[in-house]
């Protein structure tokens, strides 16, 4: 751990602040939505913007670092990031706000491509799953840290969107500034979709699902506080929840996945996840109902996420796994995209509890084609590996680091064995 910390501070600094500005922004924009008087589709069309843009920068970013390098890359997608921030005020109609949400979620992927090409370049097969772990510590620390900032703030005014952008800004520095050599740049070329599915349809529809439930609670959370009535306090503090899940429950779902049927703890842990999101939908009148089941939404649906690379890479040779990762990532771009939109409209015509029903929904529905592909499927593929935390906001970067660290525990296991 301290070998990782010592050779990636810079970075991690960086990334941690990098985060305090795009989870402040993410749910400052939930809850200006409602002060300027948008209506909840047009949030959700807001929302959704964020996850197009950051399908298409996970395409087109790895090309422009080819092009003209990490440094120049991650100079000029700041900027465009800092510059939108403030810009958020001064334009706020929906499809001003729409189309900046589209370059912000394109700059931010860019960025999160080449931070984590940094970090996988200072880190070698001995810590690579502890760079990992605490890269996803950083990152969640970084949004629940946001929270705290806006329920300081005055979400009406300008100071939160500047500190937003200003946090932005000096992200950069820590990382242009130091030291560490520009990484050489390479990703696999995605595996065809069609492959893909056949090789691990559950793998697939599940990384569909939950882009939709992952996009909800990311970028629909803020909008269902503001809905419900909840205070800026409340709503801070109920996002803060389903992060604090997510890190708290990465490990122990992680554990348990390296000792029983994949599947079975994907069927588990969707069931829990819905489970308690209806629990929500009957019992959102008490906040700390809301508050538990937040914490739980997030210590499942982000677990799952991992659960699933790990669960497709069972059934893939180690050469294919990298590849594999950009179509997982494609598809669960897709998935994130719909979901805002679907749930928008839902809670438009339903009400704002309707949030937790599209949730409940979308959870539900992967726990039961889990226990469908039970009975299609013997439990192991090819081989059986280890389970790394990668967050559904992580680049193919960060995926295909975690695809080299199977590998290299899928081997010393072999080795170990013999």
């Amino acid at each position: 751990m301290f070998q990782v910390l010592s050779r990636s501070w810079a970075l991690l600094i960086g990334m941690m602040l990098l985060m305090v500005g795009n989870g402040l922004q993410g749910t400052l924009l939930g809850v200006r939505g409602g002060i300027e008087g948008f209506s909840t589709f047009e949030m959700s069309i807001v929302m959704s913007a964020y996850f197009a843009g950051f399908l298409g920068g996970s395409r087109l970013a790895p090309e422009m670092i080819r092009r003209v390098g990490h440094v120049r890359v991650f100079a000029a997608l700041a900027s465009f990031i800092s510059a939108i921030l403030i810009l958020y005020p001064a334009f706020a109609h929906p499809v001003a706000w729409a189309l900046g949400r589209v370059v912000i979620g394109f700059c931010f992927s860019g960025v999160y491509v080449t931070a984590e090409s940094w970090l996988n370049n200072s880190s070698d097969n001995a810590n690579r799953g502890k760079a990992l772990s605490v890269y996803m510590i950083v990152q969640m620390f970084g949004i629940v840290s946001a929270q705290a900032l806006l329920a300081m703030g005055d979400a009406s005014g300008y100071a939160l969107f500047i500190l937003s952008s200003v946090l932005v800004s000096i992200s950069f520095a820590p990382i242009l500034l130091s030291i560490s050599p520009t990484p050489a740049f390479e990703t696999a070329k995605p595996m065809p979709l069609k492959t893909l599915l056949e090789t691990s349809p559950l793998g697939c529809w599940g990384m569909f699902l939950l882009g939709g439930v992952f996009s909800a609670q990311f970028g629909m959370s803020a909008v269902y506080g503001v809905a419900a009535g909840l205070t800026i306090a409340q709503i801070s503090i109920f996002v803060s929840s389903i992060y604090v899940g997510a890190l708290l429950m990465q490990y122990p779902i992680g554990w348990f996945s390296d000792r029983m049927d994949r599947r079975v703890v994907i069927m588990i842990v969707s069931a829990v996840g819905g489970i308690f999101s209806l629990l929500a939908l009957f019992f959102d009148y008490y906040f700390a109902a809301l508050l538990v089941a937040a914490f739980v939404i997030g210590g499942t649906s982000n677990p799952l996420y991992s659960l699933l690379i790990a669960y497709t890479n069972d059934y893939l040779d180690p050469d294919d796994m990298a590849a594999a990762s950009g179509g997982l990532i494609f598809i669960n771009g897709m998935g994130a995209i719909t979901g805002p939109l679907v749930t928008g409209w839902v809670m438009d015509r339903f009400g704002a509890q309707a949030f937790f029903g599209m949730i409940a929904l979308l959870m539900l529905a992967l726990a039961g084609y889990a226990v469908y592909r039970m009975t299609q499927r013997s439990r192991f593929g090819i081989d059986d590996g280890a389970y790394a935390p990668v967050l559904p906001s992580a680049s193919p970067v960060a995926v295909e680091v975690a695809s080299e660290y199977y590998i290299e525990s899928a081997l010393e296991d072999e080795i170990n064995e013999t």
